[in-house]
């Protein structure tokens, strides 16, 4: 902890403003998030076709909007587009409690994932520039404090749900607002350099930057295995657990050991590496951890449920897979800007997410369909041994990447 306050103080205010920001903003995200499905489904007795129908349009309003806000961020400043998100979450997530109509939920649903797409990339672009040669390290402080709200989000949704969802969702609304306020009143203006330049002509030099397109689609892969860890891993868990109740309270576990070594670790871990290594071989050593995450479950892959024993493979899975995201993130974002030219950095950020988001869901679909027909043809090991493979292409091709010198950028012009 010791650590923490002194990397915070160390930063200017923006940057400490900004991680505050991110811990607050997923504390409000995930204390009412992971218990929206239940409340549409339960509470409001919606068929599950509409349930996902609302989920999915949250997400695809997030993941594909992503490149908007990006370039909207360039365009007008990175404040504008971080308070405008804030205040955008604030209306959705009080829609999500108030409202009980399909059309309302769909409105406050798309509201809250575009908001996430207006202020994601300008968060990140605003860390990078006034971070800047110390980037790597405010990325690291920036994923202690994001880790964090993860950790702490669902336990404080979790009691306040308890009493009624519609609390909840206002609650996490007047955080949001409380925010939107805070940023308005204390966030200075930043600016990228290509404020007056159109929105296309970013795009177009975002979509031109070869380097930066061949980096995002190497790291595709990485967010299909690091979103297991809320997918292919509670299930396994769930499936091997000797009852319900004790598959609940060991995916909660799982959670727990993700955040707490994130948090304890990011910091250590990231000054570790750089006094090692280069960022592209941070990069491949951070993947190939990842990779090695899903060797544990070949072990479980055939058990029966019942075993006590087969959670703890579960756990150092998770453990190693988070050690891998650790070692990754920081280096990740640096690479980001450092591949767009600091031109166009949030657009640059804004693509970057479409393309992985666009990864994940592909990803997660046939996760979530090969466990089934895996195991229903008897060979319930594969998808551990492919996941296990995907995390090696992903660390061969940042390795290849590295050693062409394509990690490093090139001006890129549009004519």
């Amino acid at each position: 902890m010791t650590d923490i306050v002194r990397q915070f103080r160390s930063f200017d205010r923006p940057v400490q403003l900004l991680a505050l920001n991110q811990f607050t903003i997923n504390i409000g995200f995930y204390m009412l998030m992971p218990y929206l499905a239940a409340h549409l489904s339960l509470g409001l007795g919606l068929a599950g076709w509409l349930v996902g129908l609302i989920l999915g349009a949250r997400n695809f309003s997030q993941q594909g909007m992503f490149l908007l806000g990006g370039s909207l961020a360039d365009r007008f400043g990175y404040k504008p587009l971080i308070v405008a998100g804030c205040a955008l979450r604030t209306a959705g997530f009080a829609m999500l409690g108030l409202v009980d109509s399909v059309p309302g939920l769909l409105v406050g649903s798309v509201a809250t994932g575009f908001a996430g797409a207006l202020f994601n990339p300008a968060v990140r672009a605003y860390v990078a520039a006034d971070a800047g040669p110390r980037r790597v390290e405010a990325f690291a402080l920036f994923n202690v404090f994001y880790q964090s709200g993860i950790l702490l989000g669902p336990l404080i949704g979790l009691a306040l749900t308890g009493i009624a969802f519609q609390l909840t969702c206002l609650v996490a609304a007047a955080v949001f607002l409380v925010l939107t306020i805070l940023q308005i009143r204390s966030l200075p203006e930043r600016r990228s350099s290509e404020a007056r330049d159109s929105l296309v002509n970013g795009w177009r030099v975002a979509l031109a930057n070869r380097r930066f397109l061949a980096f995002s689609a190497v790291m595709i892969g990485s967010y299909v295995l690091t979103f297991q860890v809320y997918l292919a891993l509670p299930l396994e868990t769930r499936r091997l657990a000797a009852s319900e109740t004790v598959g609940t309270i060991e995916v909660a576990v799982l959670f727990g050991i993700s955040g707490i070594l994130a948090i304890v670790g990011q910091l250590r871990v990231t000054a570790w590496c750089r006094r090692r290594w280069d960022h592209g071989r941070c990069l491949t050593a951070g993947l190939a951890l990842m990779g090695l995450a899903f060797t544990t479950p070949l072990v479980t892959a055939a058990s029966p449920p019942g075993q006590a024993w087969t959670f703890l493979p579960l756990a150092v899975s998770v453990a190693l897979l988070t050690l891998g995201t650790v070692v990754v993130f920081p280096f990740e974002m640096d690479t980001i800007v450092t591949l767009a030219g600091d031109r166009f950095v949030a657009t640059h950020y804004g693509l970057y997410n479409t393309i992985c988001g666009v990864g994940i869901a592909v990803g997660n679909l046939a996760t979530g369909a090969a466990l089934d027909l895996a195991r229903g043809n008897g060979v319930p090991w594969v998808p551990w041994a492919v996941l296990v493979g995907i995390g090696g292409m992903c660390a061969v091709g940042v390795h290849v990447l590295n050693r062409s010198d394509r990690l490093e950028p090139r001006p890129v012009t549009v004519s």
